[in-house]
């Protein structure tokens, strides 16, 4: 719940006291919103409206609200912050359950299904540097694959992408049965479980690039093993990377 809240929840600050947590989603989805509300022991209220888009002549959403200035205080010191947060949220200082919170990233900010190629995948896309981060070391946790954190040129956005067989593990971990979760994502999570990879399929090694932070780093701390554990590489990669800046194979990172 906390997770779908800092991706598709907004604080909004009114004078004195006033405020309120509105979340808006599209109505196909309002049942996650009355979960919410039976979840949260405070008043609040579910309401639909239709109104005109750019995107789609009429859009037909739901609106949970949440006035309650004790639950807006909690949300709050949890890490949702008031007014724009897409670059600020990060996951909480607090103990949580974090296929639970990923899940809810996810339900969100999200996509889970087949390509076009047939193929299965689990994204995220975030603003948040923090949010990225944490995807990639804990989806990497559980798949054991790598993924490096980079903007995208076009608007800015961090797009994490596992496919194939990480897909499937990442599905299975974090849409389990019975959790809180969309409807349909939970349907497309329970469906690539039946992918089985095709005969002949090679399978593409996982790759992270290395970026001008890590070569420095690794030139810093000039250790196989130390740098692996501060880096979250494996030994054998940052040996191989270290002989590479060493030869000139690659080029030294600028001095920042």
């Amino acid at each position: 719940m906390f997770g779908f809240l800092q991706a598709d929840g907004h604080l909004y600050q009114g004078p004195g006291q006033k405020g309120r947590l509105s979340v808006e989603i599209n109505v196909r989805d309002i049942e996650v919103l009355r979960r919410f509300q039976q979840l949260t022991p405070y008043n609040s209220s579910i309401t639909e409206r239709t109104r005109s888009t750019n995107f789609a002549g009429v859009h037909h959403s739901a609106v949970w609200n949440l006035c309650s200035l004790e639950a807006r205080t909690r949300f709050n010191d949890l890490g949702l912050p008031y007014g724009r947060k897409s670059k600020n949220v990060a996951p909480p200082r607090d103990q949580f359950s974090h296929p639970d919170y990923m899940r809810g990233l996810i339900d969100a900010d999200g996509s889970v299904g087949y390509t076009s190629r047939g193929l299965p995948f689990i994204s995220l896309a975030t603003q948040s540097t923090a949010i990225g981060a944490y995807m990639c070391f804990y989806a990497g946790k559980i798949t054991e694959a790598e993924r490096s954190l980079k903007r995208n040129t076009r608007d800015g956005i961090y797009n994490i992408l596992y496919t194939a067989e990480n897909a499937r593990t990442l599905a299975a971990h974090l849409y389990y049965k019975g959790c809180l979760s969309l409807e349909r994502k939970q349907e497309a999570a329970d469906s690539l479980a039946a992918w089985i990879r095709p005969a002949g399929m090679k399978v593409a090694p996982d790759r992270r690039r290395w970026s001008e932070w890590e070569d420095r780093v690794l030139l810093k701390l000039n250790s196989d093993a130390t740098a692996a554990r501060e880096l979250g590489r494996t030994e054998k990669s940052c040996c191989i990377r270290l002989w590479r800046l060493r030869t000139g194979k690659v080029p030294m990172p600028n001095d920042k």
